[in-house]
């Protein structure tokens, strides 16, 4: 039995919805056990509440130690500049008791991401993430173009090599992720889920 961690940040839902569609293909994979937690928020309630935050979301809130517990790891975040959020730094951050007992050393971590435009650093934002991800020894797995959907034209999308994306829009043109990108989002889930499983026979031998 392999346990994967789907585990992300959402402000406004599109991410949350993201994440569950990570789980729901993660747990195609036989004998693969899996959670979907979220980061604390960081906005103070009343900010969050005024700027409309998704402040009640179904998964359970997450302790930075526990991620040692998983055999894999899905995370999700939308882009900040081009980078993670704040809520899922902050989180990692907290993590250096893992690294000084080398708890995360080759197991999988995997990332997906949304941004508001088409170009608004989906790539960076996945693969700047990456770096948490070797400091701590993790092995990346990303998506590859065997992913349905993930060259297409027919449609404004998300989709990159490094991870699922999705492209929210803004005022009257902003959506949630269409099903092409929670299509993207299940293959990478149940990807890095195979993965994850192989591995842990691979040591059980």
């Amino acid at each position: 039995m392999s346990r994967i961690l789907v585990l992300y940040y959402s402000s406004w839902g599109h991410v949350e919805q993201m994440a569950w569609a990570q789980a729901e293909g993660a747990a195609q994979v036989a004998g693969t056990a899996v959670t979907v937690k979220r980061v604390p928020e960081l906005v103070p309630p009343e900010v969050a509440k005024q700027a409309g935050y998704r402040l009640e979301q179904k998964a359970a809130v997450a302790s930075p130690l526990e991620l040692g517990d998983y055999d894999g790891i899905l995370f999700g975040t939308p882009t900040r500049f081009g980078n993670m959020a704040a809520q899922m730094r902050n989180f990692l951050d907290q993590t250096g008791p893992l690294w000084a007992k080398n708890a995360l050393l080759g197991k999988v971590g995997s990332v997906f991401t949304c941004t508001q435009s088409q170009h608004g650093g989906q790539e960076t934002t996945i693969t700047s993430f990456h770096s948490t991800l070797l400091h701590h020894g993790m092995v990346i797995v990303g998506m590859p173009y065997t992913a349905p959907g993930i060259t297409t034209m027919r449609e404004v999308t998300g989709g990159t090599p490094y991870g699922a994306s999705s492209i929210t829009g803004a005022g009257e043109e902003m959506r949630m992720p269409s099903e092409l990108e929670l299509g993207m989002c299940r293959f990478q889930g149940g990807h890095v889920a195979r993965i994850t499983s192989e591995l842990v026979a691979g040591r059980a031998r």
